[in-house]
């Protein structure tokens, strides 16, 4: 059993919970964005973080009512440095599966933090990916999709990621057994300043699609 040392920390998670007269049916873990390398803490400045929250309190009052929280994750530091944020969501991870046993979760992330979700992705509990703006460097692995669904949008005014990469990553994770697809975000470019509603409704759509398709999933396997 895990123990409180191995839960991602209180003071890691920003909760937007269900209602007390209304039953919890899955979880959205929001994985913000970051940088390549970084050693600085993941605080209330950060433009990332912040970006995060500023779509989970659009997105998750209509989740909440449909029955599913929304955890947004702070990292403990700002840069990948090589796999740094993965940690942090497999705890977030434990965390949910703790306190909403069994229950599906759909990891949804921007740029660093869809780097992040592709790699917890084989987590029991997820669902499946929803990725805005995501970095996909070349050769970036597949290996934790085969069985999961990925929902991919990404604008061609992006010069900090790559659309066309991530179009390729698709590809190859659909080859591997993935439900993935790929949507143009048109001229929008990588921090979601423009087009704002279209990322938000992209983000809660999905999120609540894969959901739903686990919950009909659940079902099938109780019959």
């Amino acid at each position: 059993m895990d123990t409180a040392r191995d839960l991602a920390p209180d003071h890691a998670l920003t909760r937007v919970d269900v209602p007390d007269d209304r039953e919890t049916r899955g979880v959205v873990l929001m994985l913000h964005g970051g940088k390549e390398h970084s050693d600085r803490a993941v605080d209330g400045r950060s433009a990332s973080w912040r970006r995060a929250a500023a779509m989970q309190r659009t997105i998750a009052p209509t989740l909440a009512e449909a029955g599913y929280a929304t955890w947004l994750l702070r990292y403990r530091l700002r840069g990948w440095n090589g796999g740094a944020p993965v940690v942090d969501a497999e705890a977030a991870l434990r965390r949910t599966d703790a306190e909403l046993p069994g229950l599906p979760v759909v990891l949804l992330g921007h740029s660093m933090g869809a780097r992040t979700a592709v790699h917890v992705a084989d987590h029991p509990t997820v669902a499946g990916v929803v990725a805005l703006a995501p970095w996909f460097p070349p050769g970036e692995s597949v290996a934790a999709l085969p069985g999961r669904a990925l929902r991919v949008m990404h604008g061609a005014r992006d010069r900090i990621t790559s659309a066309r990469a991530s179009q390729a990553y698709v590809e190859r994770a659909a080859a591997v057994g993935a439900d993935a697809t790929f949507v143009s975000a048109g001229l929008a470019g990588h921090y979601m300043f423009t087009h704002v509603a279209r990322w938000n409704t992209f983000a809660r759509e999905r999120s609540l699609e894969l959901l739903a398709a686990a919950h009909r999933g659940l079902s099938d396997s109780e019959r």
